[in-house]
């Protein structure tokens, strides 16, 4: 054997074995790629000038979430926030505050491993995190299903998405949400077998056929994270009816940078499902 060929051969044996450990490593540390919880909680409704209460959730698995309640009065509904992936419900008084002067009580909770939240963060887990905050709202507070809005953002979509499928609430509100991690995977490492790899689901797209309430979904083409395509297919697979709203501004910005017309937007989608805005929101 010439010394080219063991050349060759042991350069590929190199590059097949650091193959084999990105995938290795990839399989085990899926969750350190998928959650970044912060444990403090800098700011609360009160920083933006908002009366809230916190509130204590327990799990259909025993885990305690940290949530805030944010009354707003002669509300015409109740949003149940599903934020997503980093931070914790501090980092959220942007869209509680939208939604508070779009006339809706906000429940919005941390999922098990973020902010004050007991557990570690896990694709069931969050499941069942929203699964407590609806039943919170239906069996605490006396909130029909039919008056509640489901609000998901980035990976909080796919677990609204889920919520939505298993219960009817009066309408879906998915912002920046992407089909799977699966697809998010192999988009982001298009060299690797993701589909084989991937320990994580989080099938917005599949969920779609299964909601059969009222659906908006917002999405900005400058989105660098998750592809505007994505928010495209998510549109079609939802039944009617559902409205598209097309965001500006990239992943982090695109809510923030189109605020008037996105909150005009909001505001019609709301209406047409659970009448006009109180007065003293106006």
């Amino acid at each position: 054997m010439s010394d080219v060929i063991r050349i060759a051969l042991s350069a590929l044996k190199i590059a097949a074995t650091v193959y084999v450990g990105l995938c290795i490593l990839l399989f085990f540390r899926q969750s350190h790629m998928i959650y970044f919880p912060l444990a403090k909680v800098q700011v609360t409704p009160a920083d933006a000038g908002l009366a809230y209460e916190s509130v204590a959730l327990m799990t259909a698995d025993d885990v305690r979430l940290a949530s805030w309640y944010v009354p707003c009065e002669g509300a015409r509904g109740t949003v149940l926030m599903c934020h997503g992936n980093g931070g914790n419900i501090g980092d959220r008084l942007h869209p509680i505050s939208l939604f508070h002067e779009l006339g809706l009580n906000v429940l919005i909770f941390d999922y098990r491993g973020y902010g004050e939240s007991a557990g570690k963060p896990s694709e069931e887990g969050t499941y069942q995190d929203a699964c407590a905050a609806g039943q919170y709202l239906v069996a605490k507070r006396n909130t029909p299903p039919d008056k509640i809005v489901v609000f998901g953002r980035s990976l909080g979509g796919a677990v609204a998405a889920d919520l939505a499928g298993r219960v009817k609430p009066a309408a879906l509100i998915l912002e920046a949400a992407f089909t799977s991690i699966p697809d998010m995977g192999a988009k982001l490492y298009p060299y690797l077998p993701i589909r084989l790899l991937s320990r994580y689901r989080y099938n917005t797209l599949a969920r779609m056929e299964q909601i059969k309430c009222p659906v908006l979904i917002a999405h900005s083409r400058d989105d660098e994270m998750i592809p505007f395509e994505q928010g495209q297919r998510l549109f079609a697979a939802a039944r009617e009816p559902k409205t598209f709203f097309e965001l500006t501004g990239d992943h982090n910005e695109g809510e923030a940078l189109t605020s008037p017309a996105y909150r005009q937007a909001l505001d019609a989608f709301l209406t047409a499902r659970l009448g006009s805005m109180p007065i003293t929101s106006r």
